[in-house]
């Protein structure tokens, strides 16, 4: 039976999944994680999961300043800055990940030797 998603389209949707929402690349991600025999493809989740961990580490760093900020009055040009800054980052981060992924390697061929389960 013919698969119909390649190696190159799953780690693409893996990263698009990281970008959009953290709860759909909970739901992805994890998925690859836990059921994936693909070592290529655990990989590239765990790639996208770091990443969605700073992102969402910026987020509530920003988030904390705009608290502060809302109480201080004198941080709303920061502020500014820095969601636009980080928003910049994410779009920059994402895009030139999923790009690699897609094009990079051996993408049409699944990977031939399955991950080797840890105790």
């Amino acid at each position: 039976m013919k698969q119909i998603w390649s190696l190159r389209w799953k780690k693409l949707l893996i990263w698009i999944c990281g970008y959009l929402s953290i709860v759909a690349f909970a739901i992805v991600g994890g998925y690859t994680i836990v059921r994936s025999d693909s070592r290529a493809l655990k990989q590239t989740s765990k790639n996208a999961f770091i990443a969605v961990v700073v992102f969402t580490v910026l987020e509530a760093i920003r988030l904390l300043l705009s608290s502060i900020g809302s109480v201080s009055g004198g941080m709303a040009g920061f502020l500014a800055v820095y969601v636009m800054l980080v928003a910049l980052a994410k779009i920059i981060v994402f895009a030139c990940c999923a790009i690699i992924a897609f094009c990079g390697g051996k993408g049409d061929v699944q990977d031939d030797e399955p991950a080797a389960d840890q105790p």
